[in-house]
């Protein structure tokens, strides 16, 4: 056994071992401290071990336990995707850690968190290390009901109820639909490890049917529309540093089972496999961002602009597919490559994000925005790195989602040399929906940061708030950095990827950090180029400059003034700006399609005592179109069903009889 599969895997025993000790110690004062700890220095192990392959022009290794299927064994496998995969992962885990040991100490229930924490964890090692589909699918059921336990933490709120009886609902319909994907990799044979479905080769209908089960499969679980319904709902009802593992990592795990089994065991992939993984991307991007600006829970806000992300990464993997399929490698490197920068850049910034509603949650006891306000006064650290996040998320310069989206874009720019008129047209078409996803994402977290740090506090609880704890504020302030470092460097972060391309695509990108002044140019100096360090030097110059010439020449007359009220002079904070009339215009131009939104005025005669009224109703398409009549229908089967629990025996005896005859009928009729 190659001894780094042997100590990666040894992490995820290390973790489940930690899993059983917190099951055992979960009561006592001093289990937060223990299990978070363990779980620091486990996936920082990891971390160092999966980061140390990857740097080092990574090969394959392997490894077989003597587990799992009888005669077969559990197959395991390193190489360039699952080392970056758990860099992604144990990273996430480390920080995540560090943040818990703060924060879960404001924790209610731990018991109820402490040994699911570390399981959690250990399912999505497994996943990325797993090299058969029964190692693989077994890791991802147990990563999906260990995530399950953590949803339901809380699960005296009838909200967390709902919510983790669909996530379980959603979870279970993925996990079939892998089942079936790998069915079909499978083929006659029937074999169960990845390095025989590699050489299988499916038929073109065969590889769009895996391609629609994976989209279904790891779609449900990364949120792509429509089967997004469970995300909004379990994410926000996790504990908030579970909510920042779910949505910046355990998403990026599915998108890993989706690269997997698309890029490497399907084969040379058709065309119009690009066509569908590309629309479906934009879609989602747009519909998950509009969601998202609806929301006046902060959390649930996230949650939806995960899905937007998501849709991003999605786009670029469809036109990663479209490139590769019509021998344009290099065009498929830069598509490729952008998709996995942004799965890294979206681990840093959600998980950030999602550690600042923590913050805001565990020191004002909210999660809705209209009761916050203010809190930049109370909260300066935290409402700094929180900021960072938001310019982060909203793609601007010089920070990390700028460089990920940016080379997403420089992608699209290759599509006129695509051969196919079909996709001449649609990716443009994608390149507006993305475009507009990201002048969404900034008005959004323009909302967000705004309405619950600006303007003055809308409740006493804000009044109350100080600041979070230093655990909290190191990891905090430790991702903010990353998301800096990665926006400033991104050539580092491109070369380090080209391991990982080149193997699943047919080349890589080339070599960044040799070019003068850490610039990055994707395809030609002619054409495209970015230089993040030099953006990050003219922006930190030019407002030093402008701070000290204001400081040292304006007036040194202190002035002070109220507010301007908008003509009201004794404006109470209830008057502030809200959530929901942020989003007003936005519901306004694209609520009629997305939400079947309606507005109803109550508007009571002259002279009338009763106030105004402002009625307004929104609908999840995706939700009635999709769901609302499987559980309608789910429903009436069992209410009907329910009456064969009371029959006589004499009826029980006669359904037996009927059900033999027609079992007889069927095998006697089968050609």
């Amino acid at each position: 056994m190659n001894s780094t599969v042997a100590l990666l895997l040894c992490g995820p025993a290390a973790l489940l071992a930690t899993a059983v000790m917190a099951a055992g110690a979960s009561r006592l004062a001093a289990a937060t401290r223990l299990v978070y700890g363990a779980t620091l220095a486990i996936s920082a192990v990891l971390l160092a071990t999966a980061a140390s392959h990857l740097a080092g022009n990574p090969g394959e290794a392997s490894a077989t336990l003597p587990l799992g299927l009888p005669w077969t064994g559990a197959r395991f496998r390193l190489d360039g995707l699952s080392a970056f995969f758990l860099v992604v992962v144990n990273l996430g885990g480390t920080i995540t850690s560090l943040y818990g040991l703060g924060y879960g100490r404001h924790e209610s229930q731990p018991h109820r968190v402490l040994p699911f924490y570390p399981a959690f964890l250990a399912g999505m090692n497994l996943v990325v290390l797993a090299n058969d589909a029964f190692s693989f699918l077994l890791s991802w059921e147990f990563m999906s009901l260990a995530s399950w336990a953590l949803v339901m933490a809380h699960h005296r709120d009838e909200a967390n109820r709902r919510a983790g009886y669909i996530y379980l609902v959603m979870a279970s319909f993925g996990t079939m639909a892998l089942l079936l994907a790998f069915g079909l990799l499978a083929g006659p044979a029937g074999t169960y490890a990845f390095d025989a479905m590699r050489t299988a080769h499916p038929d073109r209908f065969a590889a769009g049917a895996v391609l629609v089960l994976m989209l279904l499969g790891a779609g449900s679980k990364a949120g792509l529309v429509p089967l997004h319904a469970w995300l909004p709902l379990a994410h926000p009802a996790a504990p908030s540093h579970v909510s920042a593992l779910m949505s910046g990592i355990m998403t990026k795990v599915a998108i890993y089972g989706f690269i997997r089994v698309v890029f490497d065991l399907l084969g040379e992939p058709a065309w119009w496999l690009g066509v569908a993984v590309l629309l479906i991307g934009g879609v989602t991007a747009v519909l998950g961002i509009l969601h998202a600006l609806m929301e006046k829970d902060l959390k649930r806000l996230l949650a939806y602009s995960t899905i937007e992300n998501i849709g991003v990464i999605f786009a670029s993997l469809g036109l990663a597919l479209a490139f590769k399929a019509n021998g344009m490698p290099s065009a498929a490197a830069l598509a490729f490559t952008a998709a996995l920068f942004h799965v890294l850049n979206h681990s840093f910034f959600k998980s950030l994000l999602f550690f600042g509603a923590g913050a805001v949650l565990s020191a004002t006891g909210e999660r809705d925005m209209e009761k916050l306000g203010g809190l930049i006064h109370r909260l300066p650290v935290t409402s700094f790195v929180f900021l960072i996040g938001c310019v982060s998320i909203s793609a601007l310069p010089p920070f990390n989602g700028f460089a990920s989206e940016w080379l997403v874009f420089q992608a699209i720019l290759r599509s006129p040399e695509l051969p196919q008129w079909g996709l001449k047209v649609i990716v443009p078409a994608v390149g507006g929906m993305l475009a507009l996803s990201a002048a969404l994402a900034a008005a959004c977290f323009v909302k967000a940061f705004g309405i619950t740090f600006l303007g003055r506090a809308r409740s006493a609880a804000v009044e109350r708030a100080h600041e979070v704890d230093r655990w909290s504020l190191a990891a905090m302030v430790v991702l903010a950095a990353f998301c800096l470092l990665a926006g400033i460097l991104p050539g580092l972060v491109i070369d380090s990827l080209s391991t990982v391309t080149l193997p699943l695509v047919g080349e890589r990108m080339p070599v960044q950090m040799a070019q003068p002044w850490l610039s990055i140019v994707p395809i030609a100096e002619s054409r495209s180029s970015y230089n993040g360090l030099l953006v990050f030097a003219f922006i930190t110059i030019s407002a030093s400059l402008a701070a000290f010439f204001i400081h040292r020449f304006a007036s040194h007359a202190l002035r002070r003034g109220i507010a301007w009220g908008c003509g009201f002079p004794d404006a109470v904070p209830a008057a502030q700006y809200t959530a929901v009339s942020f989003a007003q215009p936005i519901r306004r131009v694209f609520g009629g399609f997305a939400f079947r939104s309606r507005e109803t005025v109550d508007m009571p005669a002259p002279g009338a005592l009763e106030p105004a009224r402002l009625k307004v109703e929104m609908h999840d398409v995706a939700w009635e179109i999709f769901y609302q009549p499987i559980t309608g229908a789910i429903d009436f089967a069992t209410e009907r069903l329910n009456h064969l629990q009371f029959l006589t025996i004499r009826r029980y005896l006669t359904l037996v009889f009927l059900y033999l005859v027609i079992l007889l009928l069927v095998l006697a009729l089968w050609p």
